[in-house]
């Protein structure tokens, strides 16, 4: 079924939008662009039962704690205010929700990434300016695929892109349509399985690292692999 708030993409919205990639694609094989996929993800301290089947002996116990939306309210407010005034992970002692900025690089596995505590345009700005200095010695313009998120559209981001004008751009998919043509959503899905499969964290630093351990083991050896 189709998560709740989902919308579906427009039908000539999904036939047109390949055929953008499809030519972004083609100038990225000739060795004229790099092109990436980007998207963000949130994750979660506890875990998110599924349903399913277990021989008795292999049931896992998850610890049930009593988590309201407003307890989520008042953690989420202490961790910015943490991380506005110090800018530290050693600095957060609060929190359920982390984000990861992440982008895959088209004919590769390698996936570019940023862990920060929440997302918004001067976060996404930042990551700009991390992959700039990534590719930036390649000497070829680099074209990021995005959806149609507001944060990817702020004004915040008018200086950096006009500082970036000749050397990277944005292209927006079609409205509503990251899931169906963006690659990077099942790597998403395949990390989420590996760090919190079953498992709970005591605080949101003890995530960031389990975070940051398997995607740093990505890059040795891939968790998934991309179909190009």
């Amino acid at each position: 079924c189709r998560p709740t708030g989902r919308l579906d993409p427009h039908p000539a919205d999904l036939a047109y939008g390949p055929l953008e990639l499809a030519a972004l694609e083609y100038w990225a094989r000739q060795g004229k662009s790099v092109l990436l996929y980007q998207d963000e993800t949130v994750l979660w301290r506890f875990a998110l039962p599924r349903c399913g089947w277990w021989r008795r002996p292999q049931r896992y116990r998850l610890p049930i704690r009593p988590v309201s939306q407003s307890h989520i309210n008042a953690q989420e407010r202490l961790k910015r205010q943490a991380w506005q005034q110090y800018h530290s992970w050693g600095r957060i002692t609060s929190g359920v929700l982390l984000d990861v900025i992440g982008a895959v690089q088209y004919g590769t596995s390698r996936v570019f990434y940023k862990i920060v505590p929440h997302f918004d345009a001067n976060e996404f700005r930042q990551y700009i300016h991390q992959v700039m200095h990534i590719f930036g010695v390649t000497k070829k313009k680099v074209v990021m695929v995005v959806d149609r998120s507001g944060i990817h559209r702020a004004r915040k981001l008018t200086s950096t892109l006009e500082h970036y004008k000749d050397t990277f751009a944005l292209h927006f998919l079609p409205a509503h349509s990251g899931h169906h043509l963006n690659p990077i959503e099942g790597f998403w899905r395949r990390m989420k399985e590996v760090i919190g499969a079953g498992r709970c964290f005591e605080d949101l630093p003890q995530l960031y690292q389990r975070t940051r351990q398997v995607l740093m083991a990505h890059q040795e050896r891939p968790i998934y692999e991309f179909s190009w």
